[in-house]
């Protein structure tokens, strides 16, 4: 998908850090920080309803993983994962 000179040049609305806490629930933890209000707390809440019940090895986690960072993108957040893996485990 080709990026207009809009999108280009606009810069991040914030930034996210998805952790995986461990195996038992809650696994995730979202920390942020944007100066648009209330941005980094709405992503966060979508980010969990997404991830809340879901380890890494689950199944589902890569399908809702892609979502999450469709949104990221959408929003224009810069997100970094922090799954305690190796990089090219993750």
């Amino acid at each position: 998908m080709a990026m207009t000179d809009t999108e280009t040049t606009q810069p991040p609305r914030g930034h996210v850090r998805v952790i995986y806490l461990g195996p038992v629930a809650p696994h995730w933890d979202i920390q942020g920080e944007s100066e648009v209000r209330g941005l980094v707390d709405e992503f966060r809440a979508r980010v969990l309803a997404r991830l809340l019940l879901l380890p890494p090895h689950d199944p589902q986690f890569r399908r809702n993983r892609e979502r999450v960072v469709r949104d990221a993108e959408r929003e224009n957040l810069i997100l970094e994962w922090d799954l305690g893996l190796p990089e090219d485990d993750a």
